[in-house]
């Protein structure tokens, strides 16, 4: 905790330097966060208890990373892997929001010619802290994370008559509804959904909460599911898991809000491929502005009078006593106790 609070990180995030300017056609960026849990909010012991269990203690790590596509791993490989990810994660809670995207931006600007980029996709699941920050990057695209809208589509389906016997026609129906048809047709089949569901308020909840979530993401949904073979699928459900949950929240660990932003960083970094000796000398630059050195400190070296004669000043009262203590002592106290005046100045 002492190495990581204190922790400060460089604006290219471990990146490696690039001499030329990458030109790519489309670029592509995803967004998630994970849930970690604290141990406090500012103080120890001011954490209030939920309705039903526990305590509410859960705060969010946002992880980011830009990439330009997708390529098979080898020539003969089934496994995939995206080109050029970098990352970027940390709380960046309340203003600092802005701060995040600012950073995406900088590394875009500094490693792309963004005049030849024709699309840039941006893939999430809709939350309210990636809305604010995409206001901050223009000409984005948002195309709506599939493993959240087909988990939405299922919610709103899922106790339809026949569903639960392997008869998917109301989800495919809707899905249909979101590529090809208008927000009113879809809010027409959400009415049936909800007369079919009857008196039972736990599935009308359901499926409003579920018909919301696509409505307000509507043009981001149609995208996804209208250029599913030009837009790489969503992997931010295993980046989050990869980068963050991995070491801060599969296993019951409790963090402070320093400490948890910290790790992201980290964790960010080690994923970018930072150099780790970097990160150590870079703290010590850091330091060296924090605290500047007096003026003409470096250049007034010390000589050996001085050296002598402040020892002499710095040597405290009872070490006077110890040049007749040697005749009186063995050889092995004498040891010690040259060791402990040494040892005090």
């Amino acid at each position: 905790m002492k190495h990581l609070h204190p922790l400060e990180f460089p604006s290219d995030m471990g990146a490696p330097e690039s001499k030329k300017k990458r030109v790519v056609k489309h670029l592509f960026i995803e967004a998630d966060e994970d849930h970690i849990h604290l141990q406090y909010h500012t103080r120890k012991g001011d954490l209030r208890a939920r309705k039903l269990q526990g305590k509410l203690n859960c705060a969010i790590e946002k992880l980011v990373y830009v990439h330009e596509g997708i390529e098979h791993e080898g020539p003969k490989s089934k496994r995939r892997r995206l080109i050029n990810t970098h990352y970027f994660s940390g709380a960046y809670e309340g203003e600092k929001n802005k701060d995040l995207w600012d950073e995406v931006y900088e590394y875009i600007d500094a490693n792309y010619d963004i005049n030849k980029i024709e699309k840039i996709y941006f893939s999430s699941d809709g939350g309210e802290w990636i809305k604010a920050g995409m206001k901050r990057l223009h000409g984005l695209t948002h195309v709506l994370d599939e493993f959240h809208l087909r988990k939405r589509v299922l919610e709103i389906t899922r106790h339809v008559d026949g569903i639960d016997k392997g008869d998917h026609v109301a989800m495919d129906t809707v899905l249909d509804l979101i590529r090809r048809d208008t927000k009113e047709d879809m809010e027409s089949y959400v009415d049936f959904l909800l007369f079919k569901a009857g008196d039972n308020e736990a599935r009308r909840r359901r499926i409003r909460e579920g018909a919301d979530y696509i409505l307000n993401n509507w043009t981001a949904a149609k995208t996804r599911l209208a250029k599913r073979d030009k837009i790489p699928g969503s992997s931010t459900e295993g980046h989050v898991s990869h980068v963050l949950s991995s070491r801060m929240s599969t296993q019951p660990l409790g963090w402070s809000r320093r400490g948890a932003d910290r790790m992201a960083h980290l964790r960010a970094y080690h994923w970018n491929k930072g150099d780790m000796l970097a990160l150590v000398r870079y703290q010590k630059t850091v330091k060296e502005q924090e605290i500047p050195q007096a003026a003409g400190a470096e250049r007034d070296p010390i000589s050996a009078a001085k050296m002598i004669s402040s020892e002499h000043l710095d040597v405290p009262d009872w070490a006077g006593y110890y040049e007749r203590m040697q005749a009186t002592v063995s050889d092995t106290i004498k040891k010690c106790i040259g060791l402990t005046i040494v040892g005090r100045i």
